[in-house]
């Protein structure tokens, strides 16, 4: 399982708050999720964006 978002927001013990999340399951889109929390304890690896990708402002929508 893996979610995909805009960070918003960390606190010190690592629980990350994520806008625009969207939701795959074994690599395939599962649905969109909005604005999320995750828990310290569940947070596996933070890619970053590669920099041939384009970063859309997350406030568009």
């Amino acid at each position: 399982m893996e979610y995909k978002g805009f960070l918003a927001s960390v606190d010190s013990y690592m629980n990350l708050q994520l806008g625009n999340a969207e939701e795959y399951v074994d690599g395939q889109f599962t649905g969109n999720l909005g604005e999320i929390l995750i828990r310290c304890n569940n947070v596996l690896y933070l890619p970053g964006v590669p920099e041939d990708e384009d970063i859309e402002d997350a406030d568009k929508d």
